[in-house]
């Protein structure tokens, strides 16, 4: 799916990590949330309550998964998918674009 309808976006972006990180949420009329945005390289720990499904939409990053030692290259178009109530590291080696849904 390379777009949405019938969406609502929050205006004010989500900046993280001193503004190399940020994104924009998505509401959906089923309750569902999603966020569009843009990775600088770089090195970030996220924290998830929610399931996550991260399609790299654009770019290259190596992960390392909850509970996993091991690192694994992910380049766009690919994703993946992270546990609810755990944390995720990244390398962002190029700028990439990302999609996030957030399953409940």
């Amino acid at each position: 799916m390379t777009q949405f309808e019938n969406v609502t976006a929050d205006k004010k972006a989500n900046i993280y990590f001193d503004g190399n990180v940020t994104s924009r949420t998505l509401h959906f009329s089923d309750g569902s949330i999603k966020t569009l945005g843009i990775m600088n390289p770089g090195e970030y720990t996220f924290g998830t309550a929610d399931k996550e499904i991260m399609e790299i939409m654009s770019g290259e990053m190596d992960i390392q998964l909850p509970d996993n030692e091991a690192w694994i290259t992910i380049k766009g178009p690919e994703s993946f998918e992270v546990p609810a109530n755990s944390s995720f590291n990244l390398k962002v080696k190029t700028l990439s674009d990302y999609c996030c849904s957030y399953v409940k």
